[in-house]
Parts: structure tokens; sequence; C-alpha cells
């Protein structure tokens, strides 16, 4: 068998495959296998999330329905089994993120890499999928040379396009289209965005904004997308020519898609998520003497350095003395993006293989023996340990298809 692709979801398949008895040639592009795993784990690596299965599935989405049956096979709490088995011991922290209680991804990629040569898989590196020969072999670039490889069936987990320098650029789409297999367009989730052009003759920031506050969190906030009732609290980063942050990339899906539609989203940020707005008013329309605008809002409200920035950079002097229009602003201040980064900033991708063109296995309708895992896939999900969870489960789901699919064929393993 062969599973290309050297991240969580061709690990995790090539896993199932070597414990149902088969044998495994796993390929990657890269010198070292893991890679975006282990940057994942720069950040504690974020497993799993705890939540209850039910309420996990509903953060991917459209594709709840399509990922159901894989998820609730392997959910949070088999995730955190499965971590276990690898003497990975987890927590729960806070926020309901599921993390190794040691903070790293290199402990857990070192213990699994150990247990699946241990099974017999054979690892390829620096073996780059270029599609395949017109007899069906599977085609490599290995160092300059070409390499062939015939397998009774593969497993495809090559990721989307983000950070293609860690080896998830994409470049399978074309061939599978070759093939007849319905995709849809890679797109950037979990994502910055850039903003309109904040004033005339302006492309996005103006320069003093950029300059003195690039890099710098906005916090406390919470935010909305223009038409919603409810904000959702965190926190985000300015950028040079936008935001960027968790609290943006929870939003990132439907504010692409406006923009998409549109041309531009609207996003509100509440620059005041622990006043009411009755508070907030309250403070705006206080006399204030003879203090400026600046220390009146420090002194009553907390708000200065970069919340006043914000303040001047996106509202009009007679907004800013108008304490009704003030007070608004506080609570829904109106950021207009302009575009999603390019996608190879990206944390994860959206679109790739549709779930129509796979059978219940997680097979190619269109290329039998080829079956498809991980973040090539048409989802998306939010950071929490989503999409960690989601590229394993379909993983073990494809596995698990293949094991099916040959023994209906009477191959042996």
């Amino acid at each position: 068998m062969a599973v290309i692709g050297g991240g969580p979801a061709g690990l995790m398949a090539a896993e199932v495959l070597s414990q149902g008895g088969a044998e495994v040639d796993l390929f990657d592009a890269m010198p070292s296998v893991g890679r975006k795993f282990l940057l994942a784990g720069r950040g504690g690596l974020n497993l799993t999330h705890s939540e209850p299965t039910e309420r996990l599935l509903q953060r991917f989405g459209d594709g709840s329905g399509a990922l159901h049956d894989a998820v609730t096979a392997f959910d949070g709490a088999a995730v955190r089994a499965w971590a276990a088995g690898l003497g990975i011991e987890t927590f729960v922290g806070t926020s309901g993120r599921v993390f190794p209680k040691d903070l790293k991804a290199a402990p857990l990629l070192r213990a699994w890499l150990h247990r699946l040569r241990a099974g017999g898989v054979r690892v390829h590196t620096r073996h780059r999928w270029t599609g395949w020969t017109p007899d069906g072999a599977l085609r490599f670039e290995s160092q300059g040379q070409q390499v062939l490889h015939a397998a009774d069936a593969t497993v495809l987990a090559l990721g989307g396009a983000s950070w293609s320098r860690l080896g998830s650029d994409g470049r399978w789409l074309p061939w599978l289209q070759e093939r007849g297999v319905e995709v849809t367009p890679l797109q950037p989730s979990n994502c910055g965005f850039d903003v309109a052009p904040t004033g005339p003759g302006r492309q996005g920031w103006s320069d003093h904004l950029r300059q003195r506050f690039a890099g710098q969190p906005v916090k406390p906030a919470a935010a909305s997308q223009a038409g919603d009732a409810a904000f959702q609290q965190g926190e985000f980063v300015i950028t040079d020519t936008g935001v960027e942050g968790s609290l943006v990339y929870a939003f990132s899906a439907r504010l692409r898609e406006e923009i998409a539609a549109r041309g531009q989203a609207t996003w509100l940020v509440d620059l005041l998520p622990q006043h009411s707005a009755e508070q907030v008013l309250a403070e705006t329309q206080r006399p204030r003497g003879p203090r400026s605008l600046s220390t009146h809002l420090k002194s009553r409200l907390g708000i200065h350095g970069l919340k006043m920035a914000l303040l001047r950079e996106l509202l009009r002097p007679e907004q800013l003395n108008d304490a009704r229009e003030l007070a608004r602003s506080l609570k829904a201040l109106p950021l207009t993006l302009a575009r999603p980064r390019p996608i190879d900033e990206a944390i994860s991708t959206a679109g790739g293989v549709r779930f129509q063109a796979l059978d219940p296995r997680g097979m190619l309708r269109a290329v039998p023996g080829v079956f498809c895992a991980g973040e090539m896939l048409d989802w998306e999900a939010p950071t929490g340990g989503y999409l960690l969870t989601a590229c394993f489960a379909t993983a073990r789901h494809a596995g698990r298809g293949v094991l099916q699919w040959l023994e209906e064929r009477s191959v042996p393993a």
C-alpha cells in the first residue's frame, strides 16, 4: 500500500493500514515528515477539543454532515486515548482545548514514528509525487531522479496549499482534475485580512498607525460580522496591511465569502466588551471640561494607545465629537476588509476534493483504488483542535476503507 503525504493524516492512514496487516510505503516530499505538525507544536500543539461530539461536529459548518461518520468514530476523546497509547498525557485547558501535558509536538511525533517503523511502515522522504504514469504507477521525483512505484491501493494525504515551504503546495489539484475528480478551488482559511483604504490616498492603514502599532494586539475585544447580533470575545493583532489573529480567524470563512460576493466585508469590533452600551454612552456624554477627548476616554473608559489610534483612524472628527456616535463606535467599530491574505500565509485552506467525488469508504469514484484524507478534502474548521481532529478522523476512515476494499476484491494486504 502507498500513502502519499507525511503529515498527521498520512501518518494516521499508514498506522491504520499497518495495524490491519498491510505492507505500507509512506512517501513525503520534504526531508523529514511531520513538519507542519511540529510547527503547530510551537503554539502548544492543540490536538483536539473536549466538546461533546455533536457540538464538535457543528464546528465544521457545511462539512459536518460529510464528516459525521469519521469524526464520530474518532472524536476528541478518542484522540486523547490514542495519544495516551503513545505515552503522551494530555490535559484540557480553560478554553476546552486539549494539549499534551508538556505542550510539545516533538515527543509525540517521535513516539508515533517509532511505532510506525516498528509496525513495518517504510518511510521515503524527498519523494515528491508528480502524478501517475499511463499504466497507473505512482510517479515521484527524488533528488533529480524519477521513481516509479506500483501499489494495490493509495491513500493521498497531501494537505492544502498553506505553508508551501513545509510541503503543502496544492500542486496535486490539476492532476486529480485531469482524472475527472470533482474539486473546489483552494482558498485561504483561518487567515488574516487586508483592510480597505482608511483615508484618501492610502492603500490601507495610515503610515502613523502602521509604523506605531503594527504587531500589537487589540485586547480585550469582541467582534461580530455586520448583520449579526451576537459578539464573540477574543483578541486580534494589527498588521502592516490589516488584521490577523484568533478572533479574525473565527470569522474568516464568512468574511471570505462576503468579500467574494460583495467585494468587501464589514467586521464590527467592540473595543469595550467589559462595558455595556449604556455604560459607554453615559461616559461619552459626561462633560469633560477642559480635558481632551483622549484624556477623557483614557480616564473614564481606559481607551488609549492602539484603541484610541483605531478610533482616530476610522472615525471622522464629527463622529468623534458626537457622544452617541462615539459610544456606538466604541461598541461596534466598523472595519472594512478588502481581501484575505495570500493562501500561503493561511493556517489552513478551504476547498479541495469534494465529498461527492468519494464513495462511502473514502475512495475516489473516478480513480478506483485511490483514497483521500485530511486537509485536501473540501472542509474547513476554526482553530481549536478541530483541524487536527478531522485530519486524524478522515485518515482513519480512509485507511479502514482501503482494507475493506482490498478484502472485497480478495487482494492480500
